[in-house]
């Protein structure tokens, strides 16, 4: 059965064959409790409930498959109707606060070299129900999420409208009711992505996957880069910003040996010049099979203080995660079940 998110009442109820358009409305309502068995809805009528639920089994297209958790974040695997797998995350910032990271395809066409998502290739797009339906397999899990980050498997920006789609629909009053200003997405590059999204002026935030400001460096970890070299990403970035007059984070995944030197942080300092960016110091979670390292603390505190001297704005994010291969750079799957 296809997704039922980002559908009307009207196309709901045609979609199930329902004889009434409230009917739609009392199962979506369902759902977005995190209700999917249609036997556990008991507003609709008996004989309805035993229909829908022989027709269909479950209200979703989807389903949870396995769980890992390492405490602060909770990695599910998700099953989808054409057998291929997913994952997606659930964050807590150890305050109450959770945030959902949802993938948009199965795979990833980007092939960044330090990425594990990147090894799957692109099997396909997720639609924009199949994207929704990650946040409500992850609230089922008990807690509330209040942000969320498309931060998952696959390059988001090149699956722009279920995107958006899926925005549009966390965001919805009588649904998750999410502001679009919890909400951001995290892209490899993808320059006409950027300009699509800045023309849209939704107040959602924008993530950049930079880790290196040198164009040779970056070209090699980073396919996108010899599409859309820095210069061109700087032009996207700098028009997004025109249009939203906010801050952006700078994605900086630190591989040791690699973009840790003195000289990448003068070319980063040179990059972020005129931009109102943050940049997001990232430690390389490890991949089996990637040639990369992880730096030393000794090697982070070093680029730290080059960050530091050259006044560039930064953070660095302790990946939560890492344990269960739910951190940044650490999903992928199967892309079919395995019997």
């Amino acid at each position: 059965m296809e997704s039922l998110f980002t559908h009307s009442y009207a196309e709901i109820a045609e979609m199930l064959g329902l004889e009434k358009t409230f009917q739609a409305k009392i199962i979506y309502q369902n759902l977005i409790k995190g209700v999917s068995d249609f036997n556990s809805m008991t507003s609709l009528p008996k004989a309805l409930r035993d229909r829908l639920s022989s027709a269909y089994g479950s209200a979703l297209s989807s389903k949870a498959i396995r769980r890992d958790d390492d405490g602060d974040a909770v990695k599910l695997a998700v099953l989808l109707e054409d057998e291929s797998i997913i994952e997606c995350v659930r964050l807590s910032d150890g305050k109450g606060r959770y945030t959902a990271c949802l993938s948009s395809q199965v795979g990833c066409a980007m092939g960044c070299a330090f990425c594990k998502t990147g090894t799957m290739g692109l099997v396909r797009n997720l639609t924009a129900g199949e994207i929704v339906e990650q946040l409500v397999h992850l609230e089922s899990l008990g807690e509330r999420i209040s942000h969320i980050v498309y931060m998952g498997m696959g390059e988001a920006l090149t699956n722009f409208t279920a995107l958006i789609d899926s925005a549009e629909e966390i965001h919805r009053e009588d649904g998750f009711g999410i502001s679009f200003r919890k909400m951001t997405i995290s892209t490899c590059g993808f320059v006409p992505g950027i300009r699509k999204l800045a023309e849209l002026e939704l107040p959602i935030r924008l993530a950049v996957s930079l880790v290196s400001a040198d164009d040779e460096v970056r070209s090699r970890i980073m396919r996108i880069n010899r599409t859309y070299p820095l210069a061109e990403l700087k032009k996207a970035i700098s028009s997004y910003q025109h249009h939203q007059d906010r801050r952006i984070t700078l994605e900086y995944c630190l591989l040791s040996g690699v973009n840790t030197d003195k000289e990448s942080a003068d070319k980063l300092k040179a990059f972020t010049r005129s931009l109102d960016a943050v940049v997001n110091i990232i430690p390389w979670n490890p991949v089996p099979d990637l040639e990369f390292k992880t730096p030393s603390e000794t090697e982070i505190r070093k680029f730290e203080s080059y960050l530091k001297a050259a006044g560039i704005p930064y953070t660095i994010r302790r990946e939560k995660g890492r344990g269960i291969s739910g951190a940044c750079g650490q999903l992928a799957s199967e892309t079919t079940r395995k019997s």
